[in-house]
């Protein structure tokens, strides 16, 4: 513990050291009593209220033993871990006491210093006397430090079911900093996991880390414990931890480390709190092959070997009509040649080819250089067969390997099915070409804040002659004018409070949260529309337009291509789906187009 009041006179005893040596600068430290106990708030992030304070242990100010860090180096340097820690837990008792404040008192130990104090030291007696501080034994929770190093996993649990009969609590610290334990989570089913700061930081920028956030609240739940996000700085971070259902948090924007606790959390903290704004969660690129291996491509079908003749494999393909091809293996069935169904039975069927040839090894019209793939490659590595000069794979397949031997063979058709269902399923969350978010995630969004009770508008955007442009110029240029959209949506658009998604083709979404909406859609007309002259040529500028068909085939002058908006206000309670949400902002972007408005708004 970094931080309890002063341990029985006969505990300490047994704790001094004997040696009649000088006494060190922390041994002076302890014996004259100067440690000091700051402590830093931990506020519940549904309701803002202050759930407890962790006790952080300092030295003199101004001291080589200042701060923590020096302080325990010291301490295990000189063989004083344990009664350091005791020391500054009851020094951290002492002072919190006093403070009449409601919540927990957490106060830091290390898992050898926990199992030594409660079993060596009787801290199960010192534990009663924390009525003396005016702290209850059931508003305090020991939170495990330095728990990678745990050399009896035994001992600890027994000292923590001794804690656990007075109502003392447990919380596990700094998990997923590299040298926390899952295992030690599982043994020793603490009330808290603080989660290390790391995962905090940015979390509304990075996908991975909210993808890390959700998969630790799943275990939680699993385990029975709630979750403590540290490192808290920014009211990004915080919406988005409190969004994701984080139990509490911690850090410098609720709190920072003081004499003194704190009964409210800071007014910043708690708007951010109270807030009906929902965050934008960061979307996480999904791969394209949704974790499809080359293994699960394949179908386990016989070989043959190089004794096998023509004639013996005339004979097992007449038998067997789902076999496309047949690969030919040595004897440690390590894949040598692959015969194509098709092009053998083609051969057979001219004259006099089972007189010539019909005793010869089946290998010498086989295919010598077939595709031959690990079973643990990735679908995104085979779609390079899809384009291959060599069209052979595609028609006669390719052998699946594990560990360089024969597993079973794979076939063209296979691979395009599974290559174009993973990017069909990829598409609905994240778009291809713009790598905004698709869909499923569009979908999600609008169902958070249809929950949240909170109003938001709806804006579809959509291109006015854009097929004809298409048409005129080709896709590849069509593809840079969808990209400009999507750069005009993000320029104009608050990242943290607008969430932006593609559709598809020229169609995308914006969910507004901020308050300046209409002139961020002006916004993003204007600068869309005067940037996509830059894609015309100067006889399109010159006409205002071009001369392409229209959709009935028929050629005719469209002028530039612009951008407009439809938009929707949806108040609270009007609108429980996001399918009817979706449905009224395609409406008003139905209503933008035909009347030729560049931003429509739509009363919802």
């Amino acid at each position: 513990m970094r931080a309890l009041k002063n341990a029985p006179m006969s505990t300490l005893h047994t704790l001094r050291p004997q040696a009649e040596t000088p006494a060190t600068a922390l041994q002076q430290l302890i014996a004259r009593d100067q440690l000091v106990a700051h402590f830093q708030p931990i506020v519940h992030l549904g309701s803002g209220a202050v759930y407890g304070h962790e006790a952080l242990i300092r030295g003199p100010a101004g001291s080589s033993l200042e701060f923590p860090d020096a302080l325990f180096a010291a301490g295990r340097a000189e063989g004083l871990t344990v009664e350091l820690e005791v020391r500054c837990a009851m020094r951290a008792l002492r002072d919190w006491g006093p403070q009449g404040l409601s919540g927990k008192l957490l106060v830091n130990m290390s898992a050898d210093a926990l199992s030594r104090a409660v079993h060596d030291m009787g801290l199960e007696r010192t534990l009663l006397h924390f009525s003396s501080c005016g702290v209850l034994p059931e508003n305090v929770l020991i939170e495990l430090t330095e728990h990678e190093r745990v050399p009896d996993l035994d001992a600890l649990k027994r000292a923590i079911a001794v804690l656990r009969k007075h109502k003392v609590g447990i919380a596990l610290d700094d998990f997923g900093d590299g040298r926390s334990s899952l295992r030690l989570w599982s043994e020793i089913q603490p009330d808290l996991v603080k989660i290390d700061k790391y995962f905090t930081r940015n979390v509304h920028a990075q996908p991975e880390k909210l993808q890390t956030f959700r998969a630790l609240l799943q275990l939680a739940e699993t385990l029975g414990s709630r979750l403590v996000a540290e490192g808290i700085e920014s009211a990004d971070e915080l919406r988005v931890l409190r969004d994701l259902g984080i139990s509490y948090g911690q850090g410098w924007l609720l709190g920072r480390p003081a004499a003194e606790g704190l009964a409210h959390a800071p007014e910043a903290a708690q708007q951010v709190l109270a807030s009906a704004d929902i965050a934008v969660l960061p979307e996480l690129r999904r791969a394209s092959g949704s974790g499809v291996l080359a293994a699960h491509l394949c179908a386990q079908l016989p070989t043959v070997g190089t004794a096998t003749t023509n004639e013996q494999l005339y004979r097992i393909f007449s038998k067997d009509e789902r076999l496309h091809a047949l690969a030919l293996v040595d004897e440690e069935q390590r894949p040598i040649a692959l015969v194509d169904r098709s092009q053998f039975i083609a051969r057979w069927a001219k004259p006099f080819f089972n007189d010539l040839y019909g005793r010869h090894s089946c290998s010498l019209f086989a295919n010598h250089a077939p595709l031959i793939v690990e079973g643990d490659t990735g679908i995104e590595e085979l779609t390079s067969v899809l384009t291959s000069p060599d069209q052979r794979y595609l028609s006669e397949g390719f052998i699946v390997t594990r560990g360089g031997c024969y597993l079973g063979l794979g076939t063209g058709q296979q691979l395009v099915r599974s290559v174009t269902e993973a990017r069909i399923e990829a598409a609905r969350h994240a778009n291809p070409l713009t790598f905004l978010p698709g869909n499923i995630p569009i979908s999600q969004h609008i169902d958070r804040l249809l929950a949240s009770g909170r109003e938001f508008v709806a804006a579809y955007a959509d291109l006015n002659q854009f097929k004809p442009f298409n048409d005129h110029y080709g896709y590849w240029r069509g593809d840079e004018m969808i990209r400009l959209v999507a750069r005009a949506l993000a320029l104009h658009c608050d990242p943290q409070r607008d969430f932006v998604g593609h559709v598809g083709g020229d169609d995308f979404v914006v969910l507004f949260q901020s308050s300046d909406w209409e002139s961020r859609c002006e916004a993003i007309v204007n600068s869309f529309n005067e940037r996509a002259l830059s894609l015309f040529d100067e006889a399109a500028l010159q006409a205002g337009g071009i001369m392409a068909e229209d959709r009935h085939g028929d050629m005719r002058f469209h002028p530039c291509t612009t951008l407009c908006i439809g938009a929707v206000r949806i108040r609270s309670g009007t609108l429980s789906r996001s399918e009817d949400v979706a449905s009224a902002a395609a409406s008003a972007k139905r209503e933008a187009k035909h009347g030729a408005h560049k931003v429509y708004v739509m009363e919802g």
